[in-house]
């Protein structure tokens, strides 16, 4: 996409979206939420400061909105300019005031193949190992990596949210989440996956947040 066609569709977007489209954040450790977004746009995901809305099915980018307050877009751009490209990750097509337009990526997230019974194969976590080296060897340190950060594309495996990539300090989510695979699922969920309940999936969320809020406190005493 060249400087012009970016040029273009930012002021589609900000016509045919933005104005209409209404959306909140209660809480930076909790998913924002979409109160209104005008037809045709399809919600493709939300996190704890952004929204992703697609044109139509077929479209080929993506609308990362930010929700009011939430920090991270010019971050998050800059992450982006710094990978160039690969296939785990998107790639930046244009920068607004409060949002993204990005290369689609396409899959379903592994928290929700964990709620459809779906199963995920070692190739996507052996995908996302890779993507994370190649971020690191960018000078960037990879952050935030959890199972609706994920998407598994026919046993492919990609990193939709990339924002933190710039913040300092260890973050061990992503390495945690691998001794889970490893231990739990792929011996118990793998060849006989099931679909969890969406109560347990939240529950252990919020969970593995207060720990982690635990170790952080626990690091700062220290």
């Amino acid at each position: 996409m060249n400087h012009d066609e970016s040029r273009s569709l930012a002021a589609w977007v900000e016509s045919k979206l933005l104005p209409d489209l209404i959306i909140y954040s209660d809480s930076p450790d909790d998913p924002i939420v979409v109160k209104y977004m005008p037809e045709p746009w399809i919600l493709l995901g939300t996190g704890n400061y952004a929204a992703v809305f697609a044109n139509s099915h077929d479209s080929e980018w993506v609308v990362k909105v930010y929700a009011e307050g939430r920090p991270g877009l010019t971050e998050e751009a800059e992450v982006y300019h710094k990978l160039g490209i690969h296939p785990a990750f998107s790639e930046c097509l244009g920068v607004g005031h409060n949002y993204l337009i990005l290369r689609r990526l396409r899959g379903i997230t592994l928290y929700d193949c964990l709620l459809k019974g779906i199963p995920i194969p070692p190739s996507v976590i052996s995908d996302v190992d890779a993507a994370l080296a190649y971020a690191r060897a960018k000078g960037l340190n990879p952050r935030d990596i959890h199972g609706k950060n994920i998407l598994n594309d026919n046993g492919r495996g990609s990193v939709v949210d990339v924002s933190d990539f710039l913040l300092e300090g260890p973050d061990r989510l992503w390495r945690d989440m691998k001794r889970v695979y490893q231990w739990v699922y792929r011996p118990l969920l793998l060849k006989w996956p099931i679909r969890l309940p969406a109560f347990l999936l939240e529950g252990l969320r919020k969970g593995y947040q207060r720990i982690r809020k635990q170790r952080r406190n626990r690091s700062i005493d220290l």
